[in-house]
């Protein structure tokens, strides 16, 4: 795929001022995916309802995922410019929603509406970088994204610590908004609007079947065998409307004049592949962020500042993984050894952290993070320059967001899922020696107030409960590696 038009017609300072301006903007989409994953256990403490604060994580993430093919489209149909700016606009009036909600349900809900505008922000932010560079360019430029990525997912879970013990978790979602004003002016002067044509055609149509697809997917997932049993009318009716709504996507997508997922791109190897492995790859990462705060701050008593500098080590792998295989594109133009090495080296990493328990050394679990790191980073760099260097010029926006769409569908599904095994292994270990009403509210503070004898029993019991998440996420891992072996490489153009 050569250069764009865009790209030649655009100077070199407007492209560079461009880029800053993409990854500023990815930056602040993506701090909001995780600056919640150390206050969970304080806002938890403070609103209740342990039992649903996955769904903090799960919110964001399904309306992100559901955001990622609609902005991507949309930007292909409106111009880049116009879609990001309306992105970050969404994504502020869902940080405020969150920052005074009184209640749990209002900060799911807040979730849901900022998630909304952060998926759509990454997608077209990474979909602008096509349109300025060539291929071998433009995956240097990938990478260095994918450590602006990674980068934020380390401040995030770091500022999010300083400011629940400092001012409060209110403020976690007000953090932002000085960055987003920022990036709003920066993309105003940085990137060109696209003249008024001919009026696209949107397929509605498709993108409300898709946002009932993936919402059932996600309820499913996270519901049965907990909240719903498997066997009850309710959970079979959920999972009936889910399929009948899959069903109804891709009947409606085979026929559409311009689907908002066009299923002819799942007929490319590196789109299919990536996709899949990108899937399993996020169910890890995800499951990962979420949980091994819960783990430090309970189980080990870390403050919630300190267990988001736990997340450093595997940020730092992150970031330098995904560096390191931008420039090792750039260079050869060469890639597929790149995921196959990286995700048998996450499943042995998810495989250690399974073995986490009281007694666990903090050196370790800094080593494994290390090692979750490695194994993460090259699938952010790798996957969107090979989608990218295989899609039509025309689907370069919805090709880009199918990328980060099924990594965040991996993230829900992953929260969900593995939400559902801790919380019934939870149950399970500590029956008998917690009430269950107080589950909902179990905290490090709780648990030390315990007797000696049965706060060790509780502890272990905890510790318990987060192992199976990272062998069942070993496992996941694993599949992601036998995948990426079918990846068909072609090799990225000069220019």
């Amino acid at each position: 795929m050569t250069a764009t038009p865009q790209a030649m017609e655009t100077p070199g300072h407007h492209r560079r001022l461009a880029i800053w301006a993409v990854a500023v903007t990815l930056f602040v989409a993506s701090t909001g995916q995780t600056i919640v994953s150390t206050a969970l256990p304080v806002i938890t403490a403070d609103l209740g309802g342990l039992n649903r604060m996955t769904w903090v994580v799960t919110a964001y993430l399904l309306a992100s995922t559901v955001g990622a093919p609609i902005f991507g489209k949309l930007g292909d149909l409106f111009g880049r410019k116009a879609v990001m700016q309306a992105g970050l606009g969404v994504f502020t009036l869902g940080a405020l929603i969150c920052g005074v909600a009184p209640s749990m349900e209002v900060l799911i809900a807040g979730r849901a509406v900022q998630g909304l505008g952060g998926g759509g922000l990454i997608v077209v932010a990474m979909a602008v970088v096509a349109d300025l560079l060539p291929p071998r360019e433009r995956s240097r430029v990938q990478g260095a994204l994918g450590g602006v990525f990674g980068l934020s997912t380390v401040v995030g879970p770091l500022v999010g610590g300083f400011l629940v013990q400092s001012l409060g978790w209110h403020w976690i979602f007000f953090a932002n908004l000085p960055v987003v004003a920022v990036a709003w002016v920066v993309l105003q002067s940085a990137l060109r609007g696209r003249a008024p044509g001919a009026r696209p055609r949107i397929d509605v149509a498709g993108a409300a079947l898709l946002t009932a697809t993936l919402s059932g997917l996600v309820l499913v997932t996270s519901m049965g065998g907990t909240v719903l049993g498997w066997g009850e009318p309710a959970m079979l009716a959920l999972i009936g409307a889910t399929l009948a709504s899959l069903m109804g996507f891709l009947f409606v997508e085979s026929r559409a004049v311009a689907p908002i997922l066009p299923l002819s791109l799942f007929r490319l190897n590196a789109v299919a592949v990536v996709n899949a492995a990108g899937l399993l790859v996020g169910m890890a990462m995800f499951g990962t962020i979420t949980f091994l705060p819960l783990y430090l701050q309970v189980v080990q008593g870390v403050s919630p500042v300190l267990s988001g500098m736990f997340l450093l080590p595997m940020m730092g792998g992150l970031i330098g993984a995904s560096m390191v295989s931008g420039r090792v594109m750039g260079r050869t133009g060469r890639y597929k050894a790149l995921p196959v090495a990286s995700t048998a080296l996450l499943a042995l990493a998810m495989l250690g952290l399974s073995r986490l328990g009281p007694d666990t050394p903090l050196w370790q679990v800094l080593a494994l993070m290390m090692a979750t790191g490695l194994g993460i980073g090259p699938m952010m760099s790798v996957g969107v320059a090979a989608i990218q260097n295989a899609v039509p010029r025309s689907m370069l926006g919805v090709g880009t967001a199918s990328a980060n769409m099924f990594r965040l569908i991996g993230g829900s599904l992953g929260t969900s899922i593995f939400g559902a095994v801790f919380g019934a292994g939870l149950a399970q270990n500590l029956a008998g020696r917690v009430e269950g009403a107080g589950l909902g509210t179990i905290s490090r503070d709780s648990v030390m107030a315990l007797d000696p004898q049965l706060r060790e029993s509780v502890l272990a019991g905890f510790a318990a409960a987060l192992d199976p998440i990272f062998l069942l996420a070993a496992g996941i891992a694993t599949l992601a590696f036998a995948v990426t072996l079918l990846l068909r490489e072609v090799p990225l153009a000069e220019a």
